[in-house]
């Protein structure tokens, strides 16, 4: 008898039966607040009508079209679709099926294009776990442990990290740029980098936003040394913020988007975006894949599209995110043990640390644990594993939000009693 891979790691106990908008169902039909999302991938909810409706049709008439073989409507209507919404100017698009397939189809892309080699990620930055998506990530050693020697090719440098450090948000802001300045000049020559490939919430790294003026700074020094810069929107995008793409609470236009978890309402679609003059740069036979731009994924995502649009999901996001985060505090001031609660539209973060300061993962997971015993789906990040996130659908309303805080103040008094 096969059985799953022993590393493999549930982060709740639930054994899923069945999933309805923000709900969870297990198979004794017990009912459970998802602020999991599918890791930020269920936008539209569990099961919505109008994406299920759009995946059964297609189901029916063609699964598998492969797009470098034959072409298919579906993926034509969908890039199309997200000609609306792209930033303007990215008007080319490339798919696969992943979020790491997508960021290495970018580094292949930014590589080809510049004739450079070196790709400048951050220090917490989460990319992927396959071999060129995980040279770029730092949210924590256990995506590169044991795998070495990485991909060569890429240099480090800090984000603006403002709790870690106990810096204003300007400090942190200047001593991440300076230090990508002092990067420059003594690891990798401008003439030789390609891009700068950044999360504008880092993710698995904690949840903490990229101030507007850090994108900015990036932006400026990109253009004024002919290096392009990558928007990894994996997690951020379609909505997720309260902007429809993470980095529009910035002024900057990224030279190229990688968009994927909430595109489809959890069917696998990935692609990256860029425009007509940078995408024609990659070499021929660089991008293809088998099950890239599937059809039914394709269906699900322009079905979700519409739905993000109609239900004004984005606008609900910023809404609903701000009154979690106001609840989240009144929570956190209550305890002290949160240190932090931040992030942007519904990814917000709540940061354990001791008393001390140091990150108490201990805690985190006490209360992540009491969150699932009281019915209330949450997941943990950081490198401490010390963050715990919130990341429900994007259609939640008010009163799912104040009874995930209310069912998470009781788990973090639970949690801190011991």
């Amino acid at each position: 008898m096969a059985e799953l891979s022993p590393v493999l790691q549930q982060a709740t106990p639930v054994l899923a039966a069945r999933g309805q908008g923000v709900y969870l169902y297990d198979e004794d039909e017990r009912r459970y607040l998802d602020f999991t999302a599918g890791i930020g991938v269920t936008s539209t909810g569990h099961c919505h009508p109008r994406v299920v409706e759009a995946a059964q049709r297609q189901v029916g008439t063609l699964i598998h079209g492969q797009y470098t073989t034959v072409m298919h409507r579906p993926l034509l209507q969908l890039t199309e679709r997200l000609g609306d919404v792209l930033p303007a100017g990215l008007d080319r698009m490339f798919y696969v099926n992943s979020g790491s397939e997508a960021v290495e189809a970018s580094v292949r892309l930014a590589r080809q294009a510049t004739g450079r080699q070196t790709i400048v990620a951050f220090q917490g930055g989460f990319h992927g776990r396959t071999m060129g998506a995980g040279a770029l990530t730092t949210s924590g050693v256990k995506v590169r442990a044991g795998i070495g020697p990485m991909m060569p090719g890429v240099a480090f440098t800090p984000f603006p990290e403002t709790y870690r450090h106990g810096w204003s948000e300007a400090e942190a802001v200047r001593f991440a740029l300076a230090e990508l300045d002092q990067l420059l000049l003594t690891v990798t020559s401008p003439k030789d980098t390609a891009a700068f490939i950044v999360e504008p919430v880092l993710g698995e790294g904690g949840y903490i936003p990229a101030p507007a003026a850090f994108l900015e700074g990036l932006r400026e020094r990109a253009d004024r040394h002919g290096i392009l810069l990558i928007a990894d929107e994996v997690q951020t995008g379609v909505g997720r913020t309260g902007k429809f793409w993470g980095h529009q609470h910035s002024a900057i236009t990224p030279d190229i988007l990688i968009t994927a978890k909430g595109l489809a309402s959890g069917f696998p679609i990935s692609g990256i975006a860029a425009s007509s003059a940078l995408m024609s740069k990659a070499w021929p036979g660089s991008q293809g894949g088998t099950y890239g731009g599937n059809a039914v994924a394709a269906a699900a995502a322009l079905a979700t599209l519409d739905v993000v649009r109609d239900e004004n999901l984005v606008d609900n996001a910023a809404e609903q995110g701000a009154r979690l985060q106001e609840g989240l505090r009144k929570v956190a001031a209550e305890h002290p043990v949160i240190g932090e609660v931040r992030g942007r539209g519904l990814m917000v973060g709540n940061e354990f640390t001791t008393p001390e300061g140091t990150p108490d993962g201990a805690t985190a997971a006490r209360a992540h644990a009491a969150a699932a015993e009281r019915g209330l789906l949450l997941l943990t990040c950081g490198p401490a594993g010390n963050v715990v996130r919130m990341i429900p659908p994007l259609i939640v309303d008010s009163q799912q939000v104040d009874d995930a805080v209310g069912l998470w103040s009781e788990a973090v008094a639970a949690a801190v009693a011991g």
